[in-house]
């Protein structure tokens, strides 16, 4: 009967993680992984973050427009989990505006709007240049 237990324990988890996970920019969602895990990787760093909280447990930080994956692996290196990650867009509200070849981002709440640079905006090389120099040379930052 213990086994009959786990099995559809994995089999739910399985089945929640099949379409993957959704989690719009700069919101975070919690991850539940089947076993423990001891390894986890992102596909992508720009597109989404993962942080563990415990060994079955991770935020999930959506950081930019786009799709990736997570592996999550066990302290053996066997493969827990490979589950393909889309980031959409924030909840809020998004303004591009476009002057010529000039594009600035602005994102909007409550009826205040703040720069925010994404890649293709004006200022994005000088308020962000880690990711740029992340994306320009596939590196993560060094800290």
């Amino acid at each position: 009967m213990r086994h009959g237990i786990a099995l559809a324990l994995v089999l739910v988890s399985t089945q929640a993680f099949a379409g993957g996970i959704s989690v719009p920019r700069d919101e975070v969602r919690t991850v539940t992984f089947t076993k423990p895990v001891a390894t986890v990787y992102v596909g992508n760093p720009v597109i989404a973050d993962i942080s563990m909280i415990d060994s079955r447990h991770a935020f999930l930080l959506g950081k930019s427009f786009g799709v990736t994956n997570i592996v999550a692996l066990d302290a053996a290196g066997h493969e827990v989990s490979d589950v393909p990650v889309t980031v959409s867009a924030s909840r809020g509200s998004t303004v591009t505006l476009n002057k010529g070849s000039t594009q600035i981002t602005l994102a909007c709440a409550s009826g205040h709007c703040e720069t925010t640079p994404l890649p293709g905006d004006v200022d994005f090389k000088n308020t962000t240049p880690d990711i740029e120099k992340h994306i320009d040379l596939g590196t993560k930052p060094s800290p």
